[in-house]
């Protein structure tokens, strides 16, 4: 009878009107994760009993995220657990991964040879759709461009077991929080924004491929146990000030840095007055701080979201277990910051990085100080950060005050919906008209020119001119290839407003905008619903199920495609020390993953290794000359691009190294930024810090990602020595290594490394590579 009543409620959910059938009912009853999979269910039982060990073993109260991550503990009675320290061996509800970083996550998936997934998985297409022309014609382009790619997806889904999101499903983040985000699950996708999961409550962490096939192929996850820093929330949002201004005014005191090796948990009485998708926008963004990830407790706002993507029964079931889906009384956090959201005011940050704040009503003068563009070119909202219903319902407010008075966008404008559900229910509810109205231009539903997939044509490339977004990233030439473009990042709402403007200048919260009848007004603070008071109109059917038994579906790489590669294993560490290696580049300043592996038109690439490789570090300043793509090939003294010297480098049987300056490889989750110095024959990287993903990523290709002991030894090496790092016989944890710089005029001095591999990354370097570790286990 239980399974009945709440196969009864499970039916109501999706109809139009709903019954309420009592929770407690449910409680031991089977909920699905998701109801495209139907026959994976949502274990909080288990995730109890490892909270309960865990809680017994620590004798102390327990954060939110410490509950969620410890309760996914492989071994929960015997794993270590310090946080800052010790790595943790965890098991992950669910993989997604989208379709730039997929296509290297599958080929990596084939080579391990296990004939399927050992958890549910997904892949979305989104990454690879280009903004031209509009919605329509930019989906069906990208189809004819990319078909190769989309049924090598498409295929290898089909026959591993992973489903598949077809292009034009949406960005994988909105697909995540409608479909498969909830409290208490962890996932992990192949996306820095894979936070987004944590408005509706779960611990969702970006990672690359490799780490994505140890999930997939059934193995134990490694994470260094993260700490924990508490964001308290008072007051409450209101007028111009939106949940995107609780993160821009956070990136600031944090800076891109400053959330490393951490989990930034939310909580406070100011929770409640954020909505759920507005909490998913502070956890998107929250990869900008290089947080581990980023989350929020169990509320009624999560309750309602579930309940309006039909997922009521997921909701009622967290409410039996909610006492582990928040934190517990007493928990201590490793910093806390407090923000009054009553106080806070709408935020704006750029440009050239997202931590640079400033409220909006400064920004102007600011902006005239500093010698950036005032007038603003081109206003963009959407991304995976702000594309909910209630985004595009706050912009739609302020463009409808605007053509009351007979005003449009002075800026181009561009609309990206989040997913075929928002751009289908934004259409029915006629936001998507009074936007149009306004001057916009609906693009697909894809990441576009927030991941720089923009034919951008009213400016030419070094023309300096400015752009505001509700993106995330603002890196140098980031979304439009260009690096005199100065983007700077805000909400929605404030997009919409400087775009009706045209200028940094406005200050909507006072300033006054001159109707077309001459008359001077004030935009009002926009209003709008957080859901839709209708069902979600689903929009076009866009998914396509793995078959139960996929073993007999072909997966086609041809060899002559440019744009697919199988993939050949990397070779083994040989016992030796790594000596006399040249310096390919010492690199001067901030260096994220686009600076390593640029996006944009190389995404076409991001399966095929040997070609991709061709834009290898080339967005990286040279410290010797102040260029980019410019080094002194140390064989030839000619300088050239970064890639062909290295190519030299590795024709001739020559190891290098690079040097690199603080939080290298910020930014994207891309793997090919660790993939391309490995396939070209790098084998150190030294940096005075590191971003977490991309040193992860380094490690599991059989890299050597080391820092230095001391910042200041940065600048005793000079591009033209050559560097050895000895001790590689007796690595081991917490035991620093030894570099011997040699210096032209034969003069020598050493100086100390540290690193953070643990035994199992240790063999991993051993072995070449962790997929190469995980290919001897098999065996053995």
């Amino acid at each position: 009878p239980v399974l009945i009543l709440c196969f009864f409620q499970h039916a109501l959910n999706s109809g139009v009107r709903r019954y309420h059938v009592a929770p407690v009912l449910c409680q031991r009853a089977k909920v699905a994760m998701s109801h495209f999979e139907p026959n994976e269910y949502i274990n909080y039982e288990k995730l109890e009993k490892n909270i309960n060990i865990v809680r017994k073993r620590l004798d102390r109260p327990l954060t939110l995220s410490e509950k969620i991550v410890y309760g996914h503990l492989d071994d929960p009675a015997k794993q270590e657990i310090e946080r800052g320290k010790t790595y943790l061996r965890l098991r992950p509800d669910r993989v997604a991964m989208q379709d730039a970083t997929a296509q290297m996550a599958m080929l990596q998936f084939i080579s391990s040879g296990l004939p399927k997934v050992a958890v549910p998985s997904t892949i979305h297409c989104d990454h690879l759709i280009e903004a031209q022309s509009g919605g329509e014609k930019d989906l069906q382009r990208a189809k004819d461009i990319n078909q190769e790619v989309y049924n090598f997806l498409s295929t290898a889904g089909a026959k591993y077991g992973v489903g598949f999101w077809k292009p034009g499903s949406g960005i994988i983040h909105q697909i995540i929080l409608e479909n498969y985000s909830y409290p208490g699950v962890m996932l992990i996708g192949t996306d820095s924004h894979t936070p987004n999961g944590g408005g509706l409550g779960g611990i969702c962490i970006g990672v690359g491929g490799a780490d994505a096939v140890d999930v997939m192929a059934g193995i134990p996850w490694e994470l260094k146990c993260p700490k924990v820093i508490g964001v308290k929330l008072t007051g409450k949002l209101s007028g111009w000030t939106s949940p995107k201004d609780v993160i821009l005014k956070v990136a600031g005191i944090l800076t891109v840095k400053g959330g490393t090796g951490a989990i930034i948990e939310y909580h406070g009485p100011g929770v409640d007055s954020i909505s759920c998708t507005g909490m998913a926008t502070i956890c998107n963004m929250g990869a900008e701080i290089g947080a581990t990830t980023s989350i929020f407790p169990y509320n009624e706002r999560m309750k309602k979201y579930l309940g309006k993507t039909g997922r009521a029964d997921i909701a009622a079931l967290a409410d039996e277990f909610k006492q582990h889906l928040v934190p517990d009384s007493g928990c201590q956090y490793d910093q806390v910051i407090e923000i009054n959201l009553s106080e806070l005011k709408p935020h704006i940050n750029g440009p050239f990085t997202p931590d640079l704040a400033h409220p909006v009503s400064d920004i102007g003068a600011v902006a005239e100080k500093e010698g950036w563009p005032v007038d603003i070119r081109v206003g963009l909202i959407g991304s995976c950060t702000n594309s909910s219903y209630e985004d595009m319902g706050r912009s739609a407010a302020v463009a409808k005050q605007a053509l009351a008075h007979g005003l449009k966008c002075k800026s181009k404008f561009t609309i990206t919906p989040g997913s075929e559900q928002i751009r289908a229910t934004i259409e029915r509810d006629g936001y998507a008209k009074v936007l149009r109205e306004v001057g916009g231009l609906v693009l697909a539903n894809a990441c576009g020119p927030c991941i720089g997939q923009w034919d951008r044509k009213d400016i030419k490339k070094g023309e300096k001119n400015t752009i505001v977004t509700s993106y995330n990233r603002n890196f140098t030439g980031r979304n439009d290839a260009n690096p005199e473009t100065h983007a700077f990042v805000t909400s929605p709402e404030i997009v919409t407003a400087l775009s009706i403007a045209g200028t940094l200048k406005f200050n909507p919260e006072t300033d006054y905008l001159t109707g077309a009848d001459g008359k001077k007004f004030k935009l009002e603070a926009p209003d709008a619903d957080e859901l839709p008071k209708l069902e979600f109109d689903p929009g076009q059917d866009t998914y396509q199920y793995p078959p139960k038994d996929g073993s007999g579906q072909h997966v086609d790489v041809s060899p002559t495609s440019q744009r697919l590669q199988l993939l050949e294993p990397f070779d083994k560490w040989d016992g030796k020390d790594l000596e006399d290696m040249l310096i390919l580049i010492k690199v001067k300043g901030k260096c994220t993953t686009d600076h390593i592996s640029a996006a944009g038109p190389w995404l076409k690439f991001r399966g095929h290794l040997d070609n991709i490789s061709n834009n290898l570090l080339i967005g990286a300043i040279n410290i010797e000359n102040g260029k980019a793509n410019s080094v002194r090939n140390a064989l030839t003294q000619e300088f050239g691009p970064v890639p062909d010297t290295a190519r030299y480098y590795k024709k001739m049987g020559v190891k290098w190294a690079v040097v690199g300056d603080e939080n290298y490889g910020e930014g994207s989750s891309r793997e090919h930024a660790a993939l391309e110095p490995r396939h070209l024959g790098g084998r150190v990287i030294i940096t005075k810090s590191f971003a977490r993903i991309h040193e992860t990523n380094l490690k599991k290709q059989g890299l050597l990602p080391l820092t230095f002991a001391d910042p200041a030894d940065y600048n005793k090496i000079h591009p033209v020595d050559k560097l050895s790092i000895v001790g590689l016989k007796d690595f081991a944890p917490g035991k620093p290594l030894k570099c011997i710089i040699k210096h032209p005029n034969g003069s020598q001095e050493t100086i100390m490394l540290n690193h953070t591999f643990n035994e199992s990354q240790i063999e991993w370097f051993q072995a070449g590579s962790a997929l190469n570790r995980m290919k001897e286990l098999q065996q053995k």
